[in-house]
C-alpha cells in the first residue's frame, strides 16, 4: 500500500497498461516490456519473477515518459540508446542508422572464407556495427571506418571503446573513398539505397528518427553505388572482396554499375526473407 492507503501499482499492472498505450505501434507487448526492463535495469526472467512487486513512483514516472516517446513512434532503441546487432550491443542516436537484422546477412557473407588477419574497410560506418561485428569475430583483423558525418563517427568511436575494440579500429572523416589511400582485404558498405519516390513507404519509426542522409539516395536509390564503383578498385587488395547491402530489386541495376567499372565476379546473398540483400564483388 502507498502512504495514502491506495493500492500499489504492480510491475505486471504497469506492463499491461503500457501495452494498451502502445496499441498503435507494431509490437506493443514487446516494446512495453523492453521499456520496462530498461527502466528497472533487469532482464526478462527477473521481470516475470517480480511482476507482483510494486512499481516505485520514480520508476513509474520514467516508464510513463518512455511510453510517451514510443507512442510518438520513437524507436525503442533510440529511447534506451542501445540496439542489439550480431550478438553485440551498440549505442545508437539520431545521428546514425538503426542497425537492422537484414544487415547481419552482409556480416555472415563477409565472414565466410575471410582470413583472420584481414584489413577491413567500412564505407559509411555509421554506428560502426558492421566493422565492429567483424572485428569481434576476427581477433587478428584490423579495420578502418569512414563516414562523411562527424557526429556518426563519434558514435562509432564510442562503440569501439565500449566493445573494447578501439585498439583494432580506426575512424576517419571521408566522403566514401575520397580520402582513403590504403588497400584492404575486405570492404563492407551499407550505403543509402532508398529512392525518394519510396519515401512514402517508410514507417514513422524510420522516417522520423533515422538520419535522412543514411536512408535516401536521390530518385532511384543508386547514387552511392555510382560514386563508389569507379574508385573501389584502388581500395581493394589483389585478393580483396567487397560486400554491399542493396535494396530489394536493385541487384541487376547495381551489378551493372560495377560491371561497367571492370568487376566481372559479382554474386549475391539472400537475407532470411529470401531477398537478394548482399552483393559480393571480387577482384
Amino acid at each position: 500500500m502507498t502512504a495514502e492507503g491506495t493500492p500499489d501499482v504492480t510491475r505486471g499492472d504497469a506492463l499491461r497498461a503500457g501495452r494498451k498505450r502502445l496499441e498503435t505501434v507494431d509490437t506493443p507487448m514487446r516494446d512495453a516490456r523492453d521499456l520496462m526492463l530498461h527502466v528497472l535495469g533487469i532482464d526478462a526472467a527477473a521481470l516475470i519473477a517480480t511482476e507482483d512487486d510494486a512499481l516505485m513512483p520514480e520508476e513509474a514516472a520514467r516508464y510513463d515518459a518512455a511510453l510517451n516517446r514510443r507512442a510518438a513512434y520513437e524507436p525503442v532503441s533510440k529511447i534506451i540508446g542501445l540496439r542489439a546487432f550480431y550478438g553485440l550491443e551498440f549505442e545508437v542516436t539520431r545521428d546514425v542508422l538503426d542497425p537492422r537484422a537484414d544487415s547481419e546477412t552482409l556480416v555472415d557473407a563477409a565472414l565466410e572464407g575471410v582470413p583472420d588477419a584481414s584489413r577491413i574497410l567500412d564505407l559509411g560506418t555509421g554506428s560502426g556495427c558492421l566493422l565492429l561485428a567483424l572485428l569481434h569475430k576476427l581477433p587478428q583483423a584490423t579495420g578502418l571506418g569512414v563516414d562523411a558525418s562527424g557526429a556518426a563517427l563519434r558514435v562509432a568511436q564510442r562503440n569501439a571503446k565500449r566493445l573494447r575494440l578501439d585498439e583494432k579500429a580506426r575512424f576517419m572523416h571521408s566522403d566514401w573513398l575520397e580520402k582513403v589511400d590504403e588497400t584492404f582485404d575486405l570492404v563492407v558498405c551499407n550505403p543509402p539505397y532508398i529512392g525518394e519516390r519510396e519515401r512514402h513507404m517508410l514507417s514513422d519509426d524510420v522516417l522520423l528518427w533515422d538520419p535522412e542522409e543514411a536512408l535516401f539516395a536521390d530518385e532511384d536509390g543508386l547514387t552511392a553505388y555510382r560514386r563508389i564503383a569507379p574508385t573501389l578498385g584502388r581500395a581493394l587488395s589483389e585478393t580483396g572482396t567487397a560486400f554491399f547491402e542493396i535494396g530489394s530489386g536493385q541487384g541487376e541495376a547495381v551489378s551493372r554499375l560495377f560491371s561497367a567499372c571492370g568487376f566481372e565476379d559479382i554474386t549475391f546473398r539472400r537475407d532470411i526473407a529470401g531477398i537478394r540483400r548482399c552483393m559480393i564483388v571480387r577482384r
